[in-house]
């Protein structure tokens, strides 16, 4: 009975999608016909767009998602944070049995080797597995994919110029830009992607260089500075300012951060700006000078890794034939539901305001869709968490002690080291702690910051304690399973709450 319930379902869903001769549907992942309307047109299969697209889809709306590239996912999943984490779990492994780290606990190795083909080949298998899947949640939920660079040509027209040079326009009532960012160039130095890379060159490089320089110590230069050094490389991070980390991280924990790096083996110049850099027979030499002396200095390496940070993707699409103009910056202006000037038109992720996160895009294309199908568009970027997957990782949400202090908000710190964690004590990985910043008054929580084994894990429980108002009190009172690094969390709210932890 199911068997011919499930041939006549699949018999009658290819005679509805027949068009004009052609079968449509889960064939060639086409679920409309180029005379039909499209409820939206989503520009950009990135975390943003494709998520987006799916629940449009789910929400009954006729969809059609314009990706340039030949596989989806974006910047994220291709060249960024899929790729990245999996060479920062495995050479996190290779590291703990070349440095004796497992000996020590008392796990014996042998003749520790690389192989960096077979490394770059999981990472390989693992993109391809995921975007690979993005293309099936496509069909499974009836969204119409077109490989092709995206153009809007009107309010309701989008035209997808192919690989081949052949071009489609598709005639929707609504569109949203969900074209992500790309690399930030550095003025002057050329990129060839061997020697001077940017982030989706270190991703492939084929041997490990000797000497690796990084312009720029934030997010993304930390983390694939952690995967080289790890793998055998000598790594110096250059940065402008006196701080490593990026926008956003507490005071507290950066410099706990780069003491940690530093013991690693990571080198840093701080304070120091990058005049220029010029390839060698041998590699780069890279130009430098201190931002307060003026004391210059020439850095060789072998490879150069350019991460200075990211910029809007918002060229060639059109703006300019619907009247949107950009802001200084590049990003295209929304208001608080993400529509831009033109009012069917919109925008998320990281083309618009806000911090350049995965998850961030995410939670706007879902709640974006929600609004233009009459839903309460709502979202609260301070409970948005960040995370950087070295080792130890690194996580917060909310406000620093730094921002707090400038907005001269009165707050209590309620701080709790690992190194008195149960489970972090087990494992050998007592390095770092959590920081809770409560209201001085009401004792709400303003902002978590961690450094530590399973940051990116437990920023979770903090960022929903925020979302949901939550007082230092209400997150001590909650049980939590032990021996767990989440005990740390609660502890730390505990200090945050009545002034000293239980057990520290």
């Amino acid at each position: 009975m199911q068997c011919t319930l499930r041939n006549a379902l699949s018999f009658a869903l290819k005679t509805n999608l027949r068009s004009n001769g052609a079968i449509l549907g889960a064939v060639n992942g086409r679920f409309y016909s180029s005379g039909e309307e499209a409820d939206i047109v989503v520009i950009g299969s990135g975390p943003g767009g494709y998520v987006a697209a799916i629940k449009a889809a789910q929400m009954g709306m006729k969809t059609v998602c314009i990706e340039k590239n030949d596989t989806l996912g974006g910047t994220c999943l291709n060249v960024g944070c899929i790729p990245s984490k999996a060479l920062l779990n495995n050479s996190h492994y290779y590291h703990m049995c070349h440095t004796g780290d497992m000996a020590n606990r008392g796990i014996i190795v042998g003749d520790v080797k690389l192989d960096l083909e077979k490394l770059m080949g999981q990472k390989t298998s693992a993109v391809k597995a995921l975007t690979g899947g993005i293309a099936q949640l496509f069909k499974k939920n009836k969204v119409s994919h077109i490989q092709g660079l995206g153009t809007i040509l009107s309010p309701n027209e989008v035209q997808a110029t192919k690989s081949d040079g052949s071009t489609e326009v598709v005639k929707t009532k609504n569109i949203m830009i969900a074209t992500g960012s790309e690399v930030t160039p550095f003025p002057g130095i050329e990129v060839d992607e061997e020697s001077i890379v940017t982030s989706t060159g270190a991703l492939s490089l084929k041997e490990v260089p000797k000497k690796m320089c990084i312009i720029g110590a934030g997010v993304i230069g930390l983390e694939l500075g952690s995967v080289w050094l790890r793998l055998g490389s000598d790594v110096t991070a250059i940065e402008f300012v006196e701080s490593i980390g990026g926008a956003g991280i507490d005071g507290d924990v950066s410099k706990t951060f780069q003491k940690i790096l530093t013991k690693q083996g990571m080198h840093f110049k701080l304070g120091t700006k990058v005049v220029s850099a010029e390839k060698t027979g041998g590699g780069v030499n890279v130009n430098v000078e201190n931002v307060k002396s003026g004391d210059k200095e020439t850095i060789e390496c072998d490879v150069l890794l350019v991460c200075i940070g990211r910029r809007p993707y918002t060229e060639g699409l059109g703006l300019e034939n619907v009247g949107i103009v950009k802001d200084d910056k590049g990003r295209i202006p929304v208001n608080g539901v993400f529509q831009t000037i033109v009012p069917n038109i919109y925008a998320i992720g990281d083309c618009i305001h806000g911090p350049m996160l995965a998850h961030k895009a995410e939670d706007e294309g879902i709640i974006c869709i929600e609004g233009i199908n009459g839903g309460h568009v709502h979202i609260d970027y301070n409970c948005v968490p960040s995370v950087v997957y070295t080792h130890p990782e690194v996580a917060w949400v909310g406000k620093t002690e730094e921002q707090l202090k400038e907005e001269g908000v009165e707050y209590k710190i309620g701080k709790f080291p690992f190194l008195a964690n149960s489970r972090a004590k087990t494992n050998n990985e007592t390095e770092g702690f959590v920081k809770v910043l409560a209201d001085k008054q009401t004792d709400r929580v303003l902002g978590t910051h961690l450094i530590g084994p399973a940051a990116g894990e437990l920023v979770n429980e903090a960022a929903l304690a925020m979302e949901y108002g939550a007082s230092a009190e209400d997150v001590a009172r909650v049980c939590h399973a032990h021996p767990t690094c989440a005990e740390a969390l609660r502890e730390a709210n505990l200090a945050a709450y009545i002034g000293k932890p239980i057990n520290f």
